[in-house]
């Protein structure tokens, strides 16, 4: 791995300081993790303590991905939430943004819910509506390969289909956020416009400054930002480039969307990954999942941005310019206004 060093050790003690009193300050929102999706097994889940301690105040955490289906994702919320439920003194289930300031204020950590790729719903959006009841906040069109609502981004990109329309206004109805990493270009900027809502890049970076098929273009961010969306930076070595996860890189792809669409236009969902074992395994099992781009198997099998490095991430921006208001909107506000817009 490239010139990577331990999570949060690059900080001296004076920035270290002056990065947690703003964090203690202001919302802190990482868009995307990923447990173990195991329903059986609860031994990973204890280190959702790393992002409280990280400063952390909402993290959303993967429920299913690609091709699995209804059961595995019902499976996936009912172990979850059994869980978080279960320790009230250290977790908030989050179903309204008053809940996201409940955490804040008694420093816990927020939890909601995230769903990569419409195969979740098979041919039933109103699945839709239960998933949200459960606690999802946001869902995919199409994870890398194309389903019946869309077009994938490692995929010949189909377009959004007549379905996909039905399933992104049953989403605008129920409050679900709209979201398109991982989905094709087209289809993409199709889905943007297709909704009566804002829509999110939930863990995308931008292609100018890593050419990857799960990047994306400046087209599709300036068209999220116009209908007031967030692109989130992810911290997937693969997709920084050259498995490159120091936390210089990470601000600088989120400076490049704060210049190119404006600050209120970007967040991060760092994407971290808490079991690499089941994640190589995964992919060795089904390399279809990754299209033409066969580099990408490879590429995956790489390092990820740990929630400690969000202190650096903030120190470095705030050397390159970025005031404590600027910061407060990365890391938060600009999600949280989504929140409010489209949450019901």
């Amino acid at each position: 791995m490239r010139g990577v060093s331990p999570p949060g050790s690059q900080l001296h003690a004076a920035q270290r300081c002056r990065m947690d009193t703003l964090l203690q300050n202001t919302v802190v929102w990482d868009n995307h993790a990923c447990l173990p999706l195991r329903p059986a097994d609860e031994r990973f889940l204890p280190q959702l303590e790393r992002f409280r301690k990280s400063g952390v105040t909402v993290v959303s955490i993967n429920v299913g991905f690609g091709e699995q289906g209804i059961e595995p994702h019902v499976r996936m919320l009912a172990h979850f939430r059994r869980w978080l439920l279960a320790h009230p003194d250290d977790y908030v289930l989050v179903r309204t943004v008053d809940d996201i300031a409940l955490a804040k204020e008694t420093g816990r950590l927020g939890v909601v819910f995230d769903i990569e790729g419409a195969n979740a719903i098979d041919d039933q959006p109103s699945m839709v509506q239960l998933y949200y009841d459960l606690g999802v906040r946001w869902m995919l069109i199409a994870y890398n390969l194309n389903n019946r609502v869309g077009g994938g981004c490692m995929d010949d990109d189909c377009g959004l289909t007549e379905y996909g329309e039905r399933v992104i206004a049953e989403m605008n109805r129920a409050g679900m956020v709209l979201c398109c990493s991982h989905t094709g270009a087209r289809t993409a900027m199709q889905a943007i416009e297709a909704s009566r809502q804002p829509a999110i890049f939930s863990h995308s970076n931008p292609r100018a400054l890593h050419d990857h098929p799960r990047n994306i273009g400046d087209d599709l961010i300036r068209r999220c930002a116009a209908k007031g969306g967030v692109v989130c930076i992810n911290g997937v070595g693969a997709f920084l480039g050259e498995n490159d996860t120091r936390s210089e890189t990470v601000a600088r792809n989120i400076d490049y969307v704060a210049r190119l669409a404006g600050i209120d236009h970007v967040g991060i969902g760092l994407d971290f990954v808490f079991d690499n074992d089941e994640l190589l395994e995964y992919l060795q099992a089904n390399p279809h999942m990754f299209g033409r781009d066969a580099e990408t198997l490879r590429k995956y099998a790489c390092g990820f941005v740990a929630p400690e490095q969000i202190r650096e991430i903030a120190q470095c921006l705030h050397s390159m310019g970025y005031a404590q208001a600027d910061l407060a909107r990365i890391f938060g506000e600009n999600l949280m206004r989504v929140a409010r817009t489209v949450w019901k």
